[in-house]
């Protein structure tokens, strides 16, 4: 028998399908107007796809912030609520193979986590996240799909949007480089483009992240210095620029790994065994 693990975010419901010897498959994500369409609309396509019938799983594992829309079972199978923070944890440490790490998960939200072997604690969130791109995209840009934002980006040149440290300081300031942002949109002007607003956008998302994740270490009682990155905005190639950026100038190790966005219905499958 199968089992699954859904991830029922605010706007954008991930699943995952776990085969009896622990091997992950089918992972199927799925945009709709509510959480409880693209939960079951999850379900279905992931069948589909896979030709699996419902009879064949045994259990789901689900969390995020949506799943307490569901109580006991789905279409019949049995549900297993799982702790959201517990699945980050748990999920983000898997995929990157680490022992402990502040994993963070930039959904429609971000949410930092501090894991360490099975013990995770979440240290807190805020509002910037995929959901802000995604605002700030349509609001901005007349743009509601992720990757032609990002392709928009990469023409983008930052200086024509963001204040960069080598417009406001002659001297160098040490541990800030020229390149770095000294303030998100503080050079907009009648000359910026589209493609310069895209790349600010996404500036703005991944760096606000990023710099808060850096802040989660800094007093950190192991000194943990690996931060995970998952949620869908970790595979931007935006965000790979600017975390690498941020490792340069800050020392801590920034992973962002393959399947990224599923890494909470992966850790959700975890926490169960």
């Amino acid at each position: 028998m199968l089992q699954i693990g859904i991830d029922v975010g605010g706007s954008t419901t991930k699943l995952v399908g776990q085969r009896p010897d622990g091997s992950i498959f089918g992972m199927t994500q799925v945009r709709a107007a509510d959480q409880v369409t693209s939960l079951y609309g999850a379900i279905g396509t992931f069948c589909r796809s896979e030709n699996v019938q419902l009879s064949d799983i045994a259990e789901i594992a689900i969390t995020g912030v949506g799943a307490q829309l569901f109580e006991d079972s789905v279409y019949g199978i049995p549900l297993r609520h799982i702790d959201e923070f517990k699945a980050i944890g748990r999920g983000g440490l898997l995929l990157s193979g680490l022992d402990a790490a502040i994993v963070v998960s930039c959904g429609t939200g971000t949410a930092f986590v501090r894991a360490s072997g099975d013990k995770t604690a979440r240290i807190g969130g805020i509002g910037i996240g995929g959901g802000t791109l995604m605002g700030l995209s349509h609001l901005l840009l007349r743009e509601d799909d992720i990757h032609r934002v990002s392709d928009l980006a990469s023409r983008g040149n930052g200086g024509n949007v963001d204040l960069l440290m080598s417009a406001i300081s002659r001297e160098a300031i040490p541990g800030l480089p020229d390149s770095a942002t000294a303030s998100n949109f503080g050079a907009v002007n009648p000359t910026t483009s589209r493609e310069d607003l895209a790349l600010g956008i996404t500036n703005l998302v991944t760096h606000s992240v990023g710099m808060l994740a850096v802040f989660a270490t800094l007093n950190d009682p192991d000194g943990i210095r690996d931060i995970v990155l998952t949620g869908s905005v970790a595979e931007l190639p935006q965000c790979a620029a600017v975390m690498t950026a941020l490792t340069a100038m800050t020392g801590v190790r920034f992973r962002i790994t393959e399947n990224a966005p599923y890494a909470t219905a992966i850790g959700a499958l975890a926490v169960v065994g």
